[in-house]
């Protein structure tokens, strides 16, 4: 984690530059600038790995409320979906964002459990700052998911598109472009921002990956695929409630993520498409938007029928680990087009020149993500 945090800091800051900058997502500046023959390859990219990231989610936050209360994961998974389909439709993104960010206060639990377990820390600090390697195909799986779940194509396109409603809502704001006066102030704004949710992210994500190494592959469970097998992490704090944070946590980070999920690709098929995009916008004034979120959610809820899991032969726990893998490998052509775009004066005009710790970063990012998943492909034999 703490070699992804520069890494995931600097390619969301340089799609949200990019976004302030032209006053477009990243599908709206490849549509206006390059080939339709790149831009619709990238968008059929991400609409696969967000609609499957759909499905792995919309699946936990069904495990995750038969955890807590027992019935049909499958019945609690359709009623999320039809919640967060009304709740994007009918109320404003930023409005009920606003109450479920406290939701996912409950993950902080994992930094709170590390504290009531036995950590081997000289071991712990050795294995965060010095890196190993292995030929086995199951750690660069791993490594690859790490990364996926933290450098994903949807957060690329959310960023940016973030920014464009940003520019559209404030009538004192204009693309960068346009007022390259306001550089300083909005630069300096998203660099705070960027690195701010990131390092908590990453935090938290860290001591996730502490607190499950330290009570069950400490127990010999390395292969997890219920939710309760999850939660046991969280027993060493809350005992017969660890259940029960487990279960609202991922139902609070997932409310949060099917909106960004949904929303980044439909953001990417409506820029693409020229059509008007926003969950600012009423539903009659951007009928396309919308559809393209209804039928990524129907769809990612359909992957968690019957028919679907027999086919897959994949649990919702899986499901959220192979999801991670898919948003890596997805990742590398499109942050190469992002690092391109962010280059192109055409595209940045007077903004080309970037920071060069923050250029480096991201090209960095990209390598990485590529050499992680040739590592993958390479093992696969030994998995």
């Amino acid at each position: 984690m703490v070699f992804s945090f520069p890494l995931m800091c600097a390619i969301q800051e340089i799609c949200a530059r990019i976004g302030r900058v032209t006053g477009r997502g990243i599908a709206g500046n490849i549509r206006r600038y390059y080939s339709p023959r790149l831009l619709y390859p990238v968008v059929a990219l991400l609409v696969l790995a967000n609609t499957l990231n759909l499905g792995a989610d919309i699946g936990a936050m069904g495990a995750g409320l038969k955890l807590l209360i027992g019935g049909s994961a499958l019945l609690y998974a359709i009623g999320f979906a039809v919640l967060c389909l009304a709740l994007q439709i009918f109320i404003a993104y930023q409005r009920y964002s606003h109450y479920l960010k406290w939701l996912t206060l409950v993950l902080f639990s994992y930094v709170i459990t590390a504290f009531f377990v036995k950590i081997p820390w000289r071991q712990v600090g050795l294995g965060t700052f010095i890196p190993t390697f292995s030929r086995d195909g199951h750690y660069w799986a791993t490594f690859i998911a790490i990364l996926g779940t933290t450098i994903s194509p949807y957060l690329f396109f959310w960023q940016a598109s973030q920014e464009t409603e940003e520019i559209r809502e404030n009538p004192a704001e204009e693309a960068l472009k346009q007022e390259p006066a306001q550089a300083r102030e909005q630069f300096g704004r998203i660099r705070f921002d960027t690195i701010t949710g990131m390092f908590l992210s990453n935090a938290v994500a860290f001591f996730i990956i502490l607190a499950a190494g330290a009570t069950l592959h400490a127990h010999g469970i390395t292969d997890i695929q219920t939710a309760d097998q999850a939660a046991e992490a969280l027993r060493p704090l809350a005992g017969r409630f660890a259940f029960t944070l487990f279960a609202v946590g991922i139902i609070g980070t997932g409310l949060l993520a099917v909106p960004v999920l949904a929303g980044s690709a439909a953001y990417a098929i409506g820029e693409a498409l020229k059509w008007p995009t926003g969950l600012d916008r009423k539903p009659l004034a951007a009928k396309g938007f919308y559809a393209v979120l209804t039928a990524a959610t129907l769809i990612g809820l359909a992957l968690n029928f019957p028919a679907s899991q027999h086919f897959l032969h994949v649990t919702p726990i899986k499901a959220l680990f192979i999801c991670a893998i898919v948003n890596g490998v997805v990742a590398i052509p499109i942050m190469v087009v992002v690092m391109l775009m962010v280059g192109n004066p055409k595209v940045m005009g007077r903004f080309t020149m970037l920071p060069g710790l923050l250029r480096n970063l991201g090209w960095t990012a990209t390598v990485v993500m590529f050499l992680a998943t040739t590592g993958m492909f390479a093992t696969l034999k030994n998995q």
